[in-house]
């Protein structure tokens, strides 16, 4: 892969009057952050509490849904736009977003995505109406749309390439961090104050993440600013969508999350119901599950070290099929294992996936990432809407049913990229064996 562009500036020393002048050495490249390094830490803490603040105001209402539904008289379909509406409109702003990331700056794009939606998301709790209560959640994930490509862009230009999948991970396990933290506490504070104030709590959570993270974040030193250019941003898009291997990972990213936005939209209307009867707060504690989805997101890096890209998300999907299998059963305890297991496998194929866009991607690494989560959360929409549709027509094995859909689509595509990956070396062994008996010929 080149060396991505620093834009620093040739330095250009005059001759010396010496008898024998040296010749200054050119500017080198500024280093790129790992372990061990100067701001690697402060770079993955920031990150890391920016990963909680998105997912924690991005998903503040999945965990509420039920209450949500008997404050407006509404049907698990009707409520699980709160959800989706947020998902939707990240997934169709994520790419605007990125092309002014790459004119403004990616530490400049998340630090306004995050101040514009923890915003909005002190206003969310005051909604009067469930209509009111989508549209202000839809401006929200239009908001956080900035934040999820630019920090993948980010970690690409200024992180070496050996350390990117942890560091990718642990941007994701900031992720599953927020996304559980939210949801416990809107469980408990919603059983005790009511749903609105555990939005609230969610919302001044958002706060100090969005603060910390503006302080911690280091300055980009490999960044090089762009112009805003429809034409270039249109052929570089296509660029990528032309990139099988690109197209693979969007439709992995996008499958795994409808199976993660169907399951998690829908269990608390499983739990509080027959034969679980649970009350909010224990539904809502429910999600400390995430806790082993930090665990596997952050081990990605690990498992690819061990078993190749394709060989993790064989695993990955292998354990998201078998909790889903496992969540069938009426016994809390087997639900509960079907939902680590299902966590762990999402958690992992997603950081796989991610990391691997930004490692393909050699030029145009927010578009290519900016593909990657509008296909993911394109997927969190579709899960959360279908998979409430699918419980309404045929209880928890309708949404399971839709679960193990997506699961045989990834299942299917990763088959098909190594067949594929097969067939090209086929077909390049013949010619490096024609071009090495030509050489063996001219030396003789």
């Amino acid at each position: 892969m080149p060396p991505a562009s620093t834009g620093a500036s040739t330095l250009t020393v005059a001759a010396s009057p010496q008898p024998s002048p040296v010749a200054a050495p050119a500017t080198t490249a500024p280093e790129r952050l790992e372990p061990g390094r100067p701001g690697y830490r402060r770079m993955s803490f920031a990150l890391f509490a920016a990963g909680v603040a998105t997912f924690a105001l991005l998903y503040s209402t999945q965990a509420l849904l039920p209450a949500v539904s008997a404050s407006f008289g509404a049907t698990a379909g009707q409520a699980s736009w709160t959800v989706s509406a947020a998902t939707g409109a990240l997934a169709l702003c994520v790419l605007p977003m990125s092309a002014l990331s790459e004119r403004f700056g990616r530490r400049q794009m998340m630090t306004a995505s995050l101040a514009v939606a923890v915003t909005v998301g002190l206003f969310v709790p005051f909604a009067p109406s469930l209509g009111w209560l989508i549209a202000l959640r839809a401006v929200q994930g239009a908001a956080l749309a900035g934040l999820p490509a630019s920090a993948m862009a980010y970690l690409a230009e200024e992180v070496r390439p050996k350390a990117l999948v942890a560091a990718i991970g642990l941007f994701v396990a900031g992720n599953s961090i927020g996304g559980m933290s939210g949801r416990i506490l809107t469980g408990w504070i919603a059983q005790l104050w009511g749903w609105r104030a555990a939005l609230g709590a969610v919302g001044l959570l958002a706060v100090a993440c969005a603060v910390v993270f503006h302080f911690m974040i280091p300055r980009a030193r490999n960044f090089t600013p762009g112009t805003l250019n429809p034409k270039a941003l249109a052929k570089t898009v296509g660029g990528h969508l032309a990139d099988p291997l690109l197209r693979r990972l969007y439709a992995i990213g996008a499958l795994f999350m409808t199976v993660f936005g169907a399951v998690y939209t829908v269990i608390g209307y499983r739990l509080v119901e027959a034969p679980f009867n649970l009350p909010q707060g224990v539904v809502g504690s429910i999600f400390l599950v995430y806790l082993v989805g930090t665990v596997s997101s952050a081990a990605a890096g690990r498992l690819v070290a061990r078993l190749g890209r394709r060989g993790a998300l064989y695993l990955a999907v292998s354990t998201t099929a078998a909790g889903l299998l496992l969540s069938l059963a009426d016994q809390l305890a087997a639900v509960l294992l079907g939902l680590v297991l299902i966590t762990a496998g999402f958690f992992a194929g997603h950081a796989v996936a991610s990391s691997s866009v930004s490692r393909t991607a050699t030029k145009g690494r927010a578009q290519a990432s900016a593909l990657y989560q509008s296909a993911y959360y394109l997927g969190s929409s579709a899960g959360g809407t279908l998979g409430a549709v699918a419980f309404h027509a045929g209880g928890w094995a309708g949404t399971v049913s839709l679960g193990l859909l997506a699961v045989l689509g990834v299942v299917s595509i990763t088959l098909y990229g190594t067949r594929a990956a097969r067939a090209e070396r086929r077909r390049q062994v013949p010619v490096v064996s024609v071009q090495h008996r030509g050489m063996a010929s001219v030396q003789n």
